[in-house]
């Protein structure tokens, strides 16, 4: 009698983990067109637009960090991709943070940094999107 493997392979994202980090993305996309908005415009309610995009975006990353952190240390296999995940969240929810009190300055005294600050978190943003949708792992179904 032989016996069949079949791998299956599935998501290690819990599916309010996917739908949380998927919508970081958005946020922070928004951010960064509405801060070119305003270099373009010099219109004051751009800025107000980005500074709100950025706090939701900043709040979606606090509960996609702690949801992550959660299954770190749930997990049973620590590997360097999970850690890695785990720190690119980290670090896109502390420099979205950073941009937030940026945004929370005069119009302009918040640029060019908010600019640049708001590039460099939809950068971490898919990152940590492609790294956390990347993530998959096989298991055994007998």
């Amino acid at each position: 009698m032989a016996a069949t493997v079949n791998r299956t392979a599935s998501l290690t994202l819990h599916p309010l983990h996917a739908v949380l980090l998927a919508s970081t993305l958005p946020l922070f996309l928004g951010a960064l067109l509405t801060d070119i908005a305003y270099a373009k415009t010099y219109h004051v309610q751009w800025t107000n637009f980005a500074s709100w995009l950025v706090l939701a975006g900043v709040m979606l990353a606090g509960l996609v960090l702690v949801v992550a952190i959660v299954g770190l240390l749930r997990s049973h296999r620590r590997d360097a991709r999970s850690i890695a995940y785990v720190a690119l969240v980290f670090a896109l929810f502390v420099l979205g943070l950073i941009n937030s009190l940026v945004h929370a300055k005069d119009a302009w005294a918040a640029m060019p940094g908010g600019l640049v600050l708001s590039a460099v978190t939809l950068l971490l943003a898919v990152a940590a999107t492609w790294l956390g949708f990347a993530h998959r792992h096989t298991g055994d179904v007998a």
